[in-house]
């Protein structure tokens, strides 16, 4: 009986440490427009860098530090056709893959149902795969930036939500083509999602 006794203590033990638990963490699937601002930087040939626009999916996991505090860390990678433009004109530079890991500290709140949040936090550009034809080697510097973040959950369900978020990521990159040709590219991207997420 002692012995029927310890155990189902421990088991009790360990099922109020395991719903202690319950709840902490988040998974997400958005599908996002990562969407440069191409709001400077410049080129040796002269004229301005241009990354166009592309939508993707993107994966998340957040984990609650408490109902106020979490943490989330997001992975997409992109592709984007670059150019230089240069009085309307456009000179092709290729096209380039991006895998920018972003991590944000956030502050969430709660009405009822609905569940806003802001973040800020860093991301890592990891710029991959450049190519073009016409060049025999084409470089993208990879780049450490700062990200702002501002999104809400909406819960529809026993541990199932909606999501809507934006991120504004600060970033530039340098590019090198044939060793000769330069520029620098302010990109700071806006990211616009929405998906759904799972909490568990």
């Amino acid at each position: 009986m002692k012995q029927l006794l310890t155990t189902a203590l421990l088991a009790a033990m360990a099922t109020t440490a395991f719903a202690a638990e319950e709840g902490n963490f988040m998974v997400r699937a958005r599908v996002i427009d990562l969407a440069p601002s191409n709001n400077g930087g410049n080129a040796s040939i002269g004229g301005k860098p241009f990354a166009d626009a592309t939508p993707t999916l993107e994966v998340d996991g957040t984990w609650f530090v408490n109902d106020s505090i979490a943490f989330e860390l997001i992975a997409a990678t992109t592709k984007h056709d670059m150019k230089v433009t240069q009085r309307g004109n456009h000179v092709d530079l290729g096209d380039v893959k991006l895998l920018p890991p972003t991590l944000t500290a956030q502050y969430h709140m709660q009405i009822c149902d609905w569940k806003p949040y802001v973040g800020a936090g860093l991301t890592y550009a990891h710029f991959y795969d450049a190519n073009h034809p016409g060049f025999n080697s084409i470089k993208y510097d990879d780049a450490l930036g700062f990200a702002l973040q501002a999104g809400v959950d909406y819960k529809v369900a026993d541990q199932w939500y909606l999501n809507a978020d934006v991120k504004k990521i600060f970033i530039n990159t340098d590019v090198t083509i044939n060793n000769t040709i330069t520029a620098k590219a302010n990109l700071n991207p806006w990211v616009l999602g929405a998906g759904v997420g799972y909490r568990f």
